[in-house]
């Protein structure tokens, strides 16, 4: 990546860099939309589930546009771990209560599908993107009981499931005790394989428009996608693929949950990692895997360790969260040596464990969305992807019942209650005081909320010691946003919306900026 790139890159997705803004060697920009233009279908989002659904798409012949505000994968394709599975982190026993057994055999059926489907089309596009298969290992810490791997073996094995209980994961310097390994997951380079996709729909007719927001979507006998800079996308469909639905005020936001997750890439010796998805069982759990070398500045492994996810904005303690990954990771690995990167990723977490893919509700029958990527984005997304494009094509798909974004599972009535009661107790926030008393007490490069009056105002003082003023109020329902010093934005700890340090939306659910600060008598 040139040095230009990884700016731009840095300055679109906050203030970390993954390993995989680092490594991409394409532009993952185009040109912005300048002109008002017809389409048989507008993709919104330029992430692993919008670029699957405009190149599946564009192959069946349709005309697709695709907009994104940012760059192609700069939202949180960009900062995953890029895990390509058919072991979900919901576990089948699970999704075998919330959805029954056929629900679960479907979700199997689906996941391993979407796995393939990337496979064939790295192979028929020639997409160099690091994409092979491996093993994938779920164990539990030391000296836990074994008795959720005997239930998750029956479970998966009932749904259809390949896998085996083996002696312990292949971790060389630790024992993890018994583990499920489950064959033939796989891992990629997701930024490698957005810019693939990208070059393969040019072949196929689609438009890709980065730096392009999408300020109003319509559905209707036309969808009509108006843009920040005037011009207009007319559409006979519209899908929406925003991580989190921008064109929706509440009917989904309820039903999913946003969490904030933590990663390290840490170097390790060439090849002296086991090659393998690796996963354990707590609350909050870890997530690992390896990319392998050699880089720029050597040759040397990449270990990848994800984990100890928290509600967004509601909790700023990044540097604890690192250091519980590196001393869980270097237990286990000693031979890992200085972290090379630290990033962080928003996940959304349905009340009932699977995504939301179709129609939107309480929506014109025209509008698609894709939601709810339960920290399975990679293989959700491209499950969208394919089940996007049968319902505009108008084939059936069995999959579509238990993706259906309208669907209501009484038996995920707790979580879905306790949820919407953690996003109340939030609203408290509206009559507390400030954080801070004085804009003085803000430190260079960092951002605190203040009471004026009945304001309640998001305060950046930048690198040079400006200050920069919001309103605190989310532009989604209006609860008060939270600093993240990591990734210096401004997140909102009711459905997850993010701006950045000057005010400018990121991420959804909101769709406008935070609002200037109104003077008052």
């Amino acid at each position: 990546m040139s040095e230009e790139s990884e700016v731009e890159n840095k300055t679109d997705s906050g203030s970390t860099v993954s390993v995989w803004m680092a490594t991409v060697d394409a532009r993952m920009e185009t040109a912005p939309l300048e002109k008002s233009i017809e389409a048989d279908v507008c993709v919104v989002g330029a992430g692993i589930a919008g670029m699957t659904t405009a190149y599946l798409l564009a192959r069946e012949g349709k005309a697709v546009v695709v907009l994104d505000d940012g760059l192609i994968g700069g939202g949180m394709t960009g900062r995953t771990t890029a895990h390509l599975v058919n072991a979900l982190d919901d576990r089948y026993f699970e999704l075998e209560r919330l959805h029954g057994e056929r629900g679960a055999q479907l979700a199997a059926r689906s996941h391993t599908a979407a796995i393939d489907r990337v496979e064939e089309i790295v192979s028929e596009e020639k997409i160099d993107c690091d994409f092979e298969r491996v093993d994938g290992y779920l164990f539990t810490p030391p000296d836990e009981s074994k008795e959720i791997l005997e239930k998750e073996l029956d479970a998966a094995y009932r749904a259809g499931i390949v896998l085996e209980m083996v002696e312990r994961a292949p971790i060389k310097d630790f024992d993890t005790g018994k583990a499920l390994r489950f064959p033939r997951q796989a891992q990629f380079h997701p930024l490698k394989y957005l810019a693939g996709l990208a070059r393969a729909m040019g072949k196929h007719g689609a438009a890709i428009f980065t730096s392009t927001h999408a300020s109003k979507i319509e559905g209707g006998e036309r969808a009509r996608i108006e843009t920040a800079s005037g011009a207009v996308v007319t559409a006979d469909e519209v899908v929406v693929a925003t991580n989190t639905p921008v064109n929706d005020l509440i009917a989904i936001h309820t039903k999913q949950a946003p969490y904030l997750t933590y990663v390290i890439g840490v170097r390790v010796p060439s090849a002296s990692v086991t090659k393998a998805l690796l996963w354990d069982t707590p609350n909050p759990y870890h997530y690992v895997r390896i990319q392998s070398g050699p880089f720029e500045d050597g040759d040397y492994d990449v270990l990848i360790v994800g984990g100890e996810d928290h509600k967004s904005g509601q909790a700023d303690d990044a540097g604890k969260r690192f250091a519980y990954l590196e001393r869980w990771t270097r237990t286990r690995w000693p031979q890992a040596s200085e972290i090379l990167y630290r990033w962080s990723g928003e996940v959304m977490e349905p009340v009932d464990s699977l995504a939301f893919i179709g129609p939107n509700p309480m929506d014109e029958e025209n509008v698609f969305i894709a939601t709810g990527d339960s920290g399975n984005g990679m293989t959700h997304g491209t499950i969208a992807g394919i089940l996007l494009t049968d319902l505009i094509m108008g084939r059936e798909n069995e999959w579509a019942k238990i993706y259906d974004p309208s669907r209501k599972n009484l038996r995920a009535l707790p979580r879905f209650a306790g949820e919407n009661l953690n996003v109340a107790v939030q609203y408290a926030d509206l009559v507390t005081p400030g954080e801070v008393d004085s804009i003085d007490e803000i430190k260079q490069g960092e951002g605190a909320i203040i009471r004026r009056g009945l304001q309640k105002v998001a305060v950046y003082r930048d690198e040079s010691g400006a200050i920069h003023e919001r309103s605190a109020f989310c532009r989604h329902l209006g609860c008060v946003v939270d600093w993240n010093s990591l990734e210096k934005t401004w997140d909102c700890p009711c459905h997850g919306s993010r701006y950045d340090a000057y005010g400018k939306v990121i991420n959804g659910p909101a769709n406008s900026d935070l609002s200037e600060v109104e003077e008052e008598d």
